[in-house]
């Protein structure tokens, strides 16, 4: 990532940790600061319930839940438009629960497992960041979640996040440094940044600035989908 950006992202993720934020940034974050008020997950939308095609299930917090955009400005709404318009069958659950941590995505993982998933892509940790959880704990959630996909033969997909600057330089590095060695061993696919090209943008970014406008979401469903269509790809060469 060019440094401008990495600024962007430093600045962006301050204001959620309420530096510099004006009041209505700070409401406008409550739900994503503020842990799900249970660890049950929400039920399936109707319109997927009777749908047969394999799953591929986005498991994160408020930025893949869509937090301020309608339902099908989602960037996993969005790549279900583009599996639909590659003509690949396949359905994409979005299982993105705002104000998510590792440790929630974990609790709610055999929920966001069940049925016929083939592919889990994995876009936790920011809220992680924002509250300074160890790199080695959050490296723990991630990597138990990665083996129990993987022991359900299921293909994971790691997101990458940044850490806000408040916690210092070498957290922001052992945060970053999470994601490649989990990716490195257990030979998973990685976006390096889910939030690349977007992050630190203020055009591209809603009033609270860290997340996406839909034109953002556009982008990161865009970072997801370079990496997620090799693989449906290569799954169908092989059928």
């Amino acid at each position: 990532m060019m440094r401008a950006q990495r600024t962007g992202v430093a600045a962006a993720l301050a204001c959620v940790l309420g530096i510099g934020c004006s009041p209505r940034a700070d409401k406008a974050l409550e739900a994503t600061e503020r842990p799900p008020a249970s660890s049950s997950a929400p039920a399936p939308p109707p319109s997927r319930a009777a749908d047969r095609r394999p799953k591929i299930v986005v498991l994160g917090d408020s930025l893949t839940a869509g937090l301020g955009l309608n339902p099908d400005e989602a960037y996993p709404a969005l790549l279900q438009q583009r599996v639909d318009a590659a003509g690949l069958s396949y359905s994409v659950i979005n299982a993105g629960v705002s104000g998510d941590t590792s440790a929630g995505g974990l609790s709610r993982l055999d929920w966001a497992l069940e049925g016929n998933v083939r592919l889990l892509i994995v876009a936790l940790g920011g809220n992680d960041g924002l509250r300074g959880l160890p790199a080695p704990e959050l490296k723990k959630n991630l990597a138990t979640i990665v083996e129990r996909a993987q022991g359900k033969h299921v293909t994971v997909i790691l997101a990458g996040m940044e850490a806000p600057p408040n916690f210092g330089q070498d957290y922001i590095v052992s945060f970053r440094q999470v994601y490649s060695e989990l990716a490195a061993q257990y030979h998973v696919a990685i976006v390096p940044f889910l939030l690349e090209g977007v992050a630190g943008d203020e055009a591209l970014n809603q009033r609270d600035g860290i997340h996406p406008t839909a034109e953002g979401a556009r982008i990161v469903a865009g970072n997801v989908w370079r990496v997620l269509e090799p693989i449906l790809e290569k799954g169908r060469a092989t059928r």
